[in-house]
């Protein structure tokens, strides 16, 4: 298994954040990482020059682990051009990097009419995911458990993924979004095991508290077993989002990834 972070460490710092996607990477390499995860909203001036964003990263000794892109929520069908347009661009620049896309979950503002929401969802992961699978590109589904979520407990997540296993739309599981949403994370891996193809670590404590990882609920070693068991050679991506990431960011990457390293990865 190879270990990189994600960048949403910096894109919930808003405006206090003032570095560019070159700050990141160069954080990333310091605290000890073997590669990246960016988003349409982190990946700045690299935004559709992968070539460009490759050498970028070569120069620092990190691999591209996978490429995010959310939107909306993928819920409204007044979006869907709009949603699709966007999921393309980040399709191609995924299928240039040879790494998985990862859409956000299912989401909204409002939680009324909600089976028609996720409805209008499953067919956009579909169609991206049977684009995906045109263009040689592997295509993920992120749930996530903020307040605007539609998916997040164990029901809502068989559901979701019954609903696009046709298509071959693959699962980014991510911990501490599975503990909020009242799941255990090892049985969740084991129950959608053969969909997953690229793992988000984050620990939460349990009030639902983010923690960086090891200081929460999470049973890592038993995840980590678990996938080394089953033979997963995708990424571990730690995505901190504790409050440490406003005192000391660097700190906080170093420490994860220390605690990732006494689990043997």
């Amino acid at each position: 298994m190879k270990v990189g972070h994600q960048t949403y460490s910096w894109e919930m710092l808003g405006a206090s954040w003032r570095g560019t996607a070159d700050d990141i990477m160069d954080m990333v390499a310091a605290a000890g990482y073997q590669g990246v995860e960016f988003s349409n909203v982190m990946i700045g001036g690299h935004e559709g020059r992968p070539a460009e964003f490759l050498a970028a990263l070569r120069k620092r000794g990190l691999i591209p682990a996978a490429f995010a892109y959310s939107r909306n929520g993928f819920t409204d069908p007044s979006g869907w051009d709009e949603d699709l347009a966007g999921a393309q661009r980040a399709l191609e620049f995924a299928a240039h990097l040879a790494v998985p896309l990862a859409l956000a979950g299912p989401s909204s503002d409002s939680h009324d009419d909600e089976q028609r929401k996720l409805a209008q969802a499953y067919r956009f992961f579909n169609e991206m995911a049977r684009r995906g699978r045109d263009q040689g590109a592997i295509v993920a589904v992120h749930p996530h458990s903020h307040h605007t979520s539609l998916v997040l407990n164990a029901e809502q997540y068989d559901a979701l993924l019954a609903a696009t296993a046709e298509s071959g739309l693959m699962f980014n599981p991510d911990t501490g979004h599975i503990i909020r949403g009242g799941q255990d994370p090892v049985e969740c891996f084991r129950r959608h095991r053969s969909r997953i193809v690229h793992v988000h670590c984050k620990d939460v404590d349990a009030k639902d508290g983010w923690q960086p990882l090891g200081a929460g609920v999470c049973d890592f070693p038993a995840l980590v077993k678990l996938l080394c068991d089953t033979g997963y050679e995708g990424w571990l991506i730690s995505e901190e989002e504790s409050d440490l990431v406003r005192r000391d960011l660097p700190g906080a990457m170093a420490r994860n990834r220390a605690y990732l390293r006494s689990l043997g990865v």
